[in-house]
């Protein structure tokens, strides 16, 4: 993977309860170009070399302690 971006001026935390998902977008909204799974449940959405938003699934289950 070539290197990327990452814009930190705004977050925006969206999680969806019910699908246990969340959503974080980074700088002003965009739409996605790309899309990478750097991890099982973990996709870097990209546009024109910058990561615009990260997409965790089943995050209440990766967040809880055993």
């Amino acid at each position: 993977m070539e290197k990327v971006a990452i814009s930190l001026e705004k977050i925006d935390l969206d999680y969806d309860e019910e699908a246990d998902v969340l959503y974080i977008s980074f700088g002003k909204p965009r739409e996605a170009k790309d899309s990478v799974e750097v991890e099982d449940g973990v996709v870097y959405r990209i546009a024109d070399n910058e990561v615009v938003g990260i997409t965790i699934t089943d995050f209440k289950t990766r967040t809880i302690k055993k």
